[in-house]
């Protein structure tokens, strides 16, 4: 049997489990560098999704690359409770001198639905309370725990019966009556939220933990008011509830500090952390101070694969990277510099709706021109226009209403550029489809 593109793509669906072998767009890549994947069709595509936020120092980088190979000379595999190596030992240390407040204690996972299963289970286990609030529109991962806890979309839950949880709203500062303060609005429904939830539903004294996305993710990259997340720091406080950030995609930069947490000034009582940390390998990690760690006994978690020595060398080089090349900052600039771009591209294109962001996690929201309202089939097509003229975007929202564009924090101002053009032309072909179809 030959193994040609060819024949591998045309045979993918049946090799490949459909729940995720469809996704789009699907692209056949034979490398990638920097800012871009090179195609099996010999062209050279400008990646603005980082492999879903993954790939912040991007892809390759040589510094990580080096720290791969040269991890693989000396370790492959290293359960971590029966050994113990310096990679795992460096990057604990390194990783508390980043993170917020007093979260200095970790525990290694290889997925970002690791983490915050660890994190359900740390919260449960140290508080004895059974339940979890989580926001409508969230997603934590698929599975069955990190499932209870997403409502970014109901297909995922559908059939499965995941228990254990309550969701109240997240901040839509959209939704805001006119003559409101928006940042008023949404801090006061979250108030009314939990009050109902408390009355109706389930009392404090039974909730183990508040789990969030400081930065409102697959459910639409919404930004939430710095007001509403100290609320929510308020509220669990009162109520001797722990706070949980899911950090999985607003970490290690992507916010244009090391975490989203820093960027609001809210500091959790627990993190989940992955996809940047090591650059596309796997790799995740549950945060907590050691006071809450140690009420976690030997035996009541544990892990075979987490904290893999090869995993950790590429997330110190990560560490390094962000840092030699200042990164952060340049995840600030280009981000406000991509904002600024595509609001002067939505002056000339009715299809663009909102455009939501926070260092290079921007969120363009698409619309029919003619009701305002959400649009996921020009959504698509404008994604197939934009990776036909070269560049990569991805999709999101809880109706697939908002394209996610969030390149490498390597991104370059001239690439912004370039890649927005791109984008702008792909605008332009469905504007201009849809005008002569009406």
């Amino acid at each position: 049997m030959g193994y040609e593109w060819s024949h591998l793509v045309d045979n993918m669906s049946e090799r490949l489990a459909p729940s995720m072998a469809k996704d789009h767009p699907n692209l056949p890549v034979v490398k990638e560098e920097g800012c871009y994947y090179f195609g099996a069709d010999g062209r050279e595509y400008l990646d603005f999704t980082s492999g879903i936020a993954t790939t912040n120092v991007g892809h390759r980088h040589p510094k990580v690359v080096e720290a791969i190979k040269e991890g693989a000379d000396q370790l492959g595999h290293g359960p971590s409770g029966v050994i113990i190596y310096k990679s795992i030992l460096k990057l604990a240390d390194r990783l508390a001198e980043i993170m917020p407040g007093n979260l200095d204690c970790f525990f290694f996972g290889n997925s970002g639905a690791e983490a915050v299963e660890g994190a359900l289970k740390l919260a449960r286990h140290v508080t004895e309370r059974p339940y979890i609030v989580s926001f409508i529109g969230g997603f934590h991962g698929r599975s069955m725990g990190a499932l209870s806890v997403t409502s970014s979309k109901s297909k995922y839950r559908k059939f499965l019966n995941p228990t254990g949880s309550y969701q109240i709203p997240y901040a839509q500062v959209d939704e805001s009556p006119a003559g409101v303060d928006p940042e008023q609005y949404v801090v006061d429904q979250l108030e009314k939220d939990f009050a109902r939830l408390f009355a109706h539903q389930v009392t404090p004294e039974e909730v183990a933990a508040v789990l969030v996305e400081p930065v409102l993710g697959e459910g639409g990259y919404i930004v939430p008011p710095k007001a509403w997340l100290k609320k929510l720091r308020e509220l669990c406080d009162q109520h001797n509830i722990l706070l949980i950030f899911d950090e999985v995609q607003t970490g290690f930069g992507r916010t244009g500090e090391w975490f989203a947490s820093q960027t609001f000034d809210v500091t959790p009582d627990i993190m989940a952390i992955a996809k940047g940390i090591a650059n596309g390998m796997p790799l995740s990690a549950t945060v907590a101070s050691k006071e809450l760690m140690k009420q976690w006994p030997l035996g009541s978690h544990a892990t075979t694969f987490g904290g893999n020595p090869i995993a950790c060398c590429a997330a110190n080089a990560v560490l390094d990277v962000i840092e030699e090349e200042n990164l952060l900052k340049n995840a600030r600039d280009t981000g406000a510099y991509a904002a600024e771009k595509l609001q002067q591209i939505k002056q000339n294109h009715p299809v663009i709706g909102r455009v939501r962001s926070v260092g290079l996690m921007i969120g363009i929201e698409i619309v029919n021109p003619a009701t305002g309202e959400p649009n996921s089939e020009g959504l698509f097509k404008i994604l197939d226009a934009a990776l036909e003229n070269g560049v990569l975007f991805y999709f999101g929202g809880n109706q697939t209403e908002i394209i996610r564009m969030i390149p490498p924090l390597t991104v370059t101002k001239q690439q912004i550029d370039e890649g927005l053009q791109m984008f702008e032309q792909a605008l332009a072909v469905y504007e201009e489809e849809i005008e002569v179809t009406q």
